[in-house]
């Protein structure tokens, strides 16, 4: 069959490129235009944005030979980079009458758990109207609304469990309510599954694993599966929460996507569990539980690097631009006559004072490009590059420096490589 994917980068989406793949589909995945995570198995790719495509004519040339459609667009909160409402609504039907106009008949679409039971958030809101609106239509639609989706791959919630594993406290945060959280594999399968022409249709199902957890107990054993003693619990005070969630929220208006933003923490207190039973029955497939998944996957050393680094990521991409950011401020206020008495020991005579301008200036503009996501590569080889002029410079012009108490040429070799090393886990997926 010829199956198109949309959402095919993100951590289902990619996953099901390499399964329909592998099992002789001809996958043709949609990508977000400039996308540098392609999908592996995709034996087409397209480049559309969910929530600019808002014609059917934009699928239109995109679904000739078409035989079926799954939908794994999701965004979890408007910011600079995502549109909640093109997303899951505008582009979404979109898509849906292409594939009406187009018969094509079968469209499996991913929705979340208990949206049509309560929508305390745009997200939930935003995604209910879009499985509407499929149901509409004169569709073999298929609805399957997961829980948390764990698996090997990760990204997003199941990426926060796993960084959260690797603190030696665990947080406990008020008003997290319990998950049913359900394997990435089981999720695929299902969609092999309901793939066929022959299977049935028009039916919206939650994806649930067997049991109901705690936040706290799903991320004590992802722990335990690392091979770490239990960690100190420690609840969390409100202030702190409320801080956390606002961080976040910032952070996305850079062009990041935390998982921790308000949008996740009405979704959390909202929870997600439902009734896997109806699933089970209509396809055979028994949920796996979490501990049965981890059993079957041995912990490997790149798990342990992934957790570890986890909450290390954001803290560098604070730190980093923090540093470029602040030594312009200086150079510009408290430390501008220092700077050009240095300049003038390097014999730079009447350009001393616009050298040390120009620095300062390089310096802050270095930092505000790491600060924001989609400038964030460049900064890092800007800075990467501006490191290095500042080595050959002052050994060049003024080699005493390297026999300065402070060591103000050596302690760039450190601040160096944080830079490559900023660079190596600077992509979300």
């Amino acid at each position: 069959m010829r199956v198109l994917v949309t959402g095919a980068t993100g951590l289902i989406g990619s996953t099901l490129c390499a399964q329909l793949a592998a099992e002789g589909h001809h996958v043709i995945a949609v990508v977000r235009p400039g996308s540098s995570a392609l999908p592996a198995g995709a034996a087409q790719i397209v480049e559309i944005d969910m929530a600019l495509a808002t014609g059917a004519q934009v699928w239109a040339e995109h679904l000739l030979g078409v035989n079926a459609v799954v939908n794994c667009v999701g965004a979890l909160q408007d910011s600079a980079r995502e549109d909640v409402e093109g997303v899951h609504v505008t582009g979404a039907a979109a898509l849906f009458r292409a594939c009406e106009k187009l018969g094509i008949r079968r469209v499996i679409h991913f929705s979340a758990i208990g949206v049509d039971r309560a929508q305390p958030s745009a997200f939930s809101t935003t995604k209910l109207e879009g499985d509407r609106l499929l149901m509409e239509r004169d569709l073999d639609w298929v609805i399957l609304r997961p829980s948390v989706v764990l698996g090997r791959n990760v990204f997003g919630a199941s990426a926060l469990i796993r960084g959260l594993s690797a603190l030696p406290i665990a947080l406990i945060v008020d008003r997290t309510a319990p998950l049913q959280v359900v394997q990435l594999d089981d999720v695929a399968a299902t969609v092999s599954f309901f793939i066929q022409p022959t299977a049935p249709a028009q039916v919206a199902l939650e994806l649930a694993g067997p049991e109901q957890l705690p936040m706290d107990e799903v991320v004590a054993r992802y722990r335990q599966w690392q091979g770490w003693p239990p960690a100190r619990r420690q609840p969390l005070p409100g202030w702190a929460t409320n801080l956390l969630y606002r961080a976040g929220d910032l952070v996305s208006a850079l062009g990041w996507r935390p998982p921790v933003r308000s949008t996740a923490r009405k979704e959390i207190e909202r929870g997600a569990v439902g009734n896997p039973r109806p699933w089970r029955s209509m396809t055979g497939i028994v949920p796996t539980s979490l501990s049965s998944a981890l059993m079957r996957e041995p912990v490997t050393v790149q798990d342990r690097w992934f957790a570890q680094l986890y909450f290390l990521k954001p803290v560098i991409f604070i730190v980093l631009p923090l540093f470029w950011i602040g030594t312009g401020i200086v150079s510009l206020s408290i430390g501008y006559r220092e700077g050009v008495e240095l300049m003038l020991r390097t014999g730079a005579g009447s350009l001393a004072g616009p050298s040390v301008i120009a620095g300062a200036i390089a310096d802050f503009l270095v930092g505000i490009a790491i600060a924001y996501r989609r400038t964030a590569r460049h900064g890092l080889y800007a800075a990467i590059a501006l490191s290095i002029f500042y080595i050959v410079a002052g050994s060049v012009l003024l080699p005493s420096l390297w026999a300065e108490p402070l060591g103000p040429l050596a302690k760039i070799w450190p601040i160096l490589v944080l830079h490559f090393v900023a660079l190596a886990i600077r992509k979300e997926r």
